[in-house]
């Protein structure tokens, strides 16, 4: 009996390592071949500035990376692409804050689970949102906008970038927060059309990303940046108070953007990616890039770090988008 069940162990030893040895011969010759980076948006946001110079940056380190954008209905297309794809390390997705959140609690019928489909690999980046306001608004402060807005009920509006954005969902907890439900709120389709009102004067205030084109309107005067959402001073923008220096702590956020795999990618390849973009992230000159951009590097990122980030992500919104019945489909 003894001598029966050591036969059968080592059987079954000779069968995992057996399973296992082409997973680990993949993973050490990979990659053979191009990868393909899903951007979840349309080119020419915020998702699409991280993308392309990581992948063009990456190069040397990993190899060719392909970016194709996948936009439409609230980044599901593009990340469900993912979700769906071979689990082999050659389809990844830049995702994040804005995909994840949509998916998890702002979709009816989502395409996907985001915390079953997905493996993390690790996160890149994190951003800041701005509340702005045009140059002819009586506030130089978030409490003196407070007290404009309640001396002129249903009279001032805000813009955002579409329904269930990261922006939308800020400036609803910023009303929540202020105790303004005045506060009328404006959908636009992209990020472009609210500058574009905001500095018109069309629109007296607008919430949007911290970006190169945002700080230098308010550097220029064309508009005012009156607190960012981080919980530090922005680092291409010190000068700027935060929401908790402003006194609405409770609307602090962040942005994160990291890359993603289909579920049941071989652990070895998760790694490599992340080794890799670990190192060029560490670069003085990309850090100093993604300060540029209006974003921090996030070098210190793991698998394990991104997954609780995006939870943490969910829990945070969860309340808001139960509060106000938000679903996006």
């Amino acid at each position: 009996m003894q001598t029966s069940r050591r036969h059968i162990l080592k059987l079954l030893a000779s069968a995992s390592i057996s399973l296992l040895l082409p997973r680990l011969a993949t993973a050490q010759s990979y990659p053979d071949r191009p990868i393909r980076l899903i951007v979840p948006f349309p080119p020419g946001g915020a998702y699409d500035s991280l993308a392309r110079p990581w992948a063009e940056r990456i190069k040397p380190l990993l190899g060719s990376i392909v970016v194709e954008n996948i936009g439409g209905a609230g980044a599901s297309l593009g990340a469900s692409a993912v979700a769906k794809a071979r689990p082999d390390g050659y389809t990844i997705l830049l995702g994040g804050t804005l995909p994840h959140v949509n998916e998890a609690l702002l979709k009816a019928k989502p395409l996907y689970d985001p915390n079953k489909d997905l493996d993390p690999i690790m996160q890149i980046a994190v951003g800041y949102i701005g509340f702005a306001v045009h140059p002819s608004v009586p506030a130089k402060s978030l409490g003196e906008f407070v007290a404009y807005v309640k001396a002129n009920p249903g009279k001032v509006s805000y813009g955002h970038v579409g329904i269930g954005s990261t922006n939308h969902l800020t400036g609803e907890l910023f009303k929540s927060a202020a105790s303004i439900p005045e506060l009328v709120q404006i959908p636009y389709r992209g990020a472009g059309p609210v500058i574009t009102d905001l500095i018109g004067g069309q629109i007296p205030m607008g919430v949007v990303a911290c970006t190169p084109q945002s700080l230098g309107l308010h550097k220029s005067g064309s508009l005012r940046i009156l607190a960012v959402t981080g919980t530090k001073p922005l680092l291409a923008a010190p000068e700027l108070p935060t929401v908790a220096q402003a006194g609405f702590p409770g609307v602090a956020n962040e942005s994160t953007y990291g890359l993603l795999a289909p579920a049941g990618t071989p652990k070895p390849i998760i790694d490599k990616i992340a080794s890799t973009t670990r190192a060029l992230l560490s670069t003085p000159e990309y850090r100093q890039f993604t300060i540029e951009m209006g974003f921090e590097a996030t070098p210190d990122s793991d698998p394990e770090s991104f997954r609780k980030v995006l939870a943490d992500a969910v829990k945070f919104w969860e309340p808001l988008v139960t509060k106000l019945g938000l679903k996006i489909d």
